[in-house]
């Protein structure tokens, strides 16, 4: 039997996730109430910032980028409190991504899903910026980003590419994006399913 890895992202079609058999990865929080959580990644200094104000909480054992490894080895009380939470430090950096800020969540989730957890088959919910000209996320809720027209322009030209470099790093993985179409706006690689939901 496949080894099988549901990847929640934040996007407006994260809703497309129904409860299912195999491990369970949110990218910083999930959008709604997901039992069985199995970790949750986080990459960016605005999350590490908002837990150490108090204003979020993550509940969940974490996975953590490089900048989240940066901010608990500057504020050790930070890391006293939280380092039994800490499931691993994740500080892998492809070679098709040029730095850790273009090395999104859902990147830094998936490709986790694949090398480290050795993921068979990874389904992807919520990850609308790979199919849509849309980079909304439900985290913008509490932790506000630009979201215009330019900013998501030069977001989802560094973006794409990027999992394209996946799917093609991990060519004997297979790859299911849950979606409410099937028009990729790159030409789709064998390992990649479209899921199409109604």
């Amino acid at each position: 039997m496949a080894k099988v890895i549901h990847i929640i992202g934040n996007g407006d079609n994260a809703h497309l996730y129904q409860p299912a058999k195999g491990l369970k990865i949110a990218c910083n929080l999930p959008p709604f109430d997901i039992s069985n959580i199995f970790v949750s990644c986080m990459v960016d200094f605005k999350m590490m910032k908002a837990i150490t104000e108090g204003s979020v909480t993550n509940p969940y054992p974490w996975v953590l980028g490089v900048r989240p490894q940066k901010w608990m080895e500057m504020r050790q009380t930070f890391y006293m409190k939280y380092s039994p939470q800490v499931k691993e430090f994740y500080t892998v950096l492809p070679k098709y991504a040029q730095n850790y800020t273009d090395f999104n969540c859902g990147h830094f989730a998936t490709h986790y899903a694949a090398n480290k957890l050795k993921g068979e088959e990874i389904h992807l919910y919520g990850f609308d910026s790979i199919m849509d000209f849309n980079i909304l996320s439900k985290t913008d809720f509490y932790l506000p980003s630009d979201r215009g027209a330019a900013n998501t322009e030069r977001l989802t030209r560094t973006w794409r590419p990027i999992f394209a470099g996946i799917f093609k790093e991990f060519k004997d993985t297979q790859f299911v994006i849950h979606h409410k179409h099937n028009n990729l706006p790159f030409k789709k690689p064998e390992n990649l399913e479209i899921k199409v939901h109604k």
